[in-house]
Formats: structure tokens, C-alpha cells, sequence
């Protein structure tokens, strides 16, 4: 992934993800097991370290 662009996307959906993974398991919709816990922090947490290494390169490109 060299365009930082597309980093910034990945990251957001895997902020999104960790964001309504555990909305959805309050409101009962899905239910709360180990793996889905620790797979919604895990992408929450890649999530904001591609957002941050996304904006990075961009302000690097960008100078």
C-alpha cells in the first residue's frame, strides 16, 4: 500500500468495525464471546495505528 489514501480508508473501516462490533454486542444483536471481544479491540487498535502511519506518509508526500 504505498498510496496513503488507501491506508486512511482501511483504517477507518477498522475503526468503524471496532466501533460497532461492541455497539452491536450491547443492543444484543450478536453475541459477546471471547474472539469477537478481542477481534473488535484488535481492529479498533491496527485501526488507529494505519490512520496514523496513513496520515504520516500523506504529510510526508505532501512536502
Amino acid at each position: 500500500m504505498q498510496n496513503p489514501y488507501s491506508l486512511i480508508i482501511v483504517a477507518l473501516v477498522l475503526l468503524l468495525l471496532g466501533a460497532v462490533l461492541p455497539f452491536l454486542m450491547v443492543l444484543g444483536v450478536l453475541e459477546s464471546t471471547l474472539a469477537l471481544n478481542f477481534f473488535a479491540a484488535l481492529s479498533s487498535t491496527m485501526g488507529f495505528i494505519l490512520g496514523f502511519i496513513g496520515v504520516a506518509k500523506l504529510m510526508r508526500t505532501r512536502r
